[in-house]
């Protein structure tokens, strides 16, 4: 944002009205009867582009953690062995926890 150096400056009274009206004003704001929107209602109304998905149900095969693979104890992803970067307390650490 530029700056006019050459302007005159205000005066110290001039601030204080200044400051005086944009307080009068912010108080006028947050005493403003308008009640926030339920998310709910909001969100009833808010519809995604594409087709209605909303009786579809998904199907995914879980597979099991394999014998080289680990959980990381902070982020709680499943990681390969080589992703491991150390063990405290039998709690395994990524290396993406760890950095």
């Amino acid at each position: 944002m530029a700056t006019d150096y050459d302007a005159p400056r205000k005066q110290d009274e001039e601030l204080k009205e200044d400051s005086l009206e944009q307080l009068k004003a912010g108080r006028s704001e947050q005493q403003s009867g308008s009640v926030d929107e339920d998310e709910v209602e909001a969100a009833e109304g808010f519809e995604l582009p594409g087709a209605d998905l909303s009786n579809i149900e998904l199907s995914v095969n879980v597979i099991p953690a394999q014998d080289d693979e680990f959980t990381c104890s902070q982020c709680f992803l499943v990681h390969h062995r080589s992703q491991l970067a150390y063990e405290e307390n039998g709690l395994l650490v990524c290396a993406e926890c760890a950095a």
